[in-house]
């Protein structure tokens, strides 16, 4: 579901900003120090081409051999600083082959851009067969703040479309889990939001200093289910899916050119 009309390029640009300032003070976070690392863990043994998509300087992924691909500038050059394999681009235009890839990660992506058809396309184009991919979404339209609207989002999902969509592209959900570190307390988002319109930069010392060491510290183990997890009151949820052997992603079959018309 659609919540507000902003164009690719108004979109594209809205995340660039807020993300590149966001990133520019901030300090990388080991992949380690994540309530995903167990999850992560487990899949790397069969998981030699791995791809993360939308890092920013939380990687999920390890560093060491991940491929890693973004649209902002300063948080690509912190992570070739670490040593990371590295790339500029947008999960709309992936620069890689089909089947590139064993393990695929695109935590908080798919809604931010304004076609996730053509998003999940490509994620499952270069996706190899029974490959893993680890997404997430925000759910239920109903819950749509303006926090949403600040932090770049166009959609959060009803959960039954959401594994239709998923299906559709060849991607079926093994296992789920609650996900975010968005504040329970509206309070603080409030607050949070405030001072993101109105002090920004002060906003952005105190959410990397502050707010986000504290929310890794006090985050909660990941709880995973078999299939999608009772989605009632759950803000975002954490989704372990494989890639399907004999499907395709139907949607740009027949115009493979599309996906290489929104190159950013």
């Amino acid at each position: 579901m659609l919540l507000k009309a902003r164009s690719d390029l108004e979109l594209l640009e809205e995340n660039r900003r807020f993300y590149d300032m966001l990133w520019t003070d901030a300090r990388l976070i080991e992949p380690e120090r994540f309530n995903t690392w167990p999850l992560v863990r487990s899949l790397i043994p069969q998981s030699r081409r791995r791809l993360e998509v939308a890092p920013g300087l939380r990687p999920r992924l390890p560093i060491e051999g991940t491929q890693f691909l973004d649209i902002s500038a300063p948080a690509l050059a912190r992570l070739r600083a670490r040593g990371a394999s590295v790339v500029q681009g947008a999960v709309s235009s992936l620069p890689f082959p089909a089947g590139t890839f064993d393990l695929l990660c695109a935590f908080d992506i798919v809604e931010h851009v304004d076609d996730d058809d053509l998003a999940l396309h490509e994620l499952s184009r270069v996706a190899a067969a029974d490959a893993a991919v680890l997404l997430s979404a925000p759910l239920d339209p109903s819950r749509w703040t303006a926090f949403d609207e600040l932090v770049g989002h166009r959609r959060r999902y009803e959960p039954v479309e959401l594994l239709a969509k998923l299906a559709e592209h060849g991607l079926s959900v093994e296992r789920s889990a609650v996900y975010g570190m968005r504040p329970r307390s509206s309070y603080l988002a409030n607050l949070g939001m405030w001072g993101l319109s109105h002090r920004r930069e002060r906003a952005m010392w105190w959410y990397n200093r502050v707010m986000m060491p504290l929310a890794v510290r006090f985050q909660k183990k990941l709880a995973l289910v078999p299939g999608m997890v009772d989605t009632e009151k759950v803000d975002e949820v954490l989704l372990v899916c494989r890639r399907d052997r004999a499907a395709r992603s139907s949607r740009y079959a027949f115009d493979p050119l599309r996906t290489f018309k929104r190159t950013y």
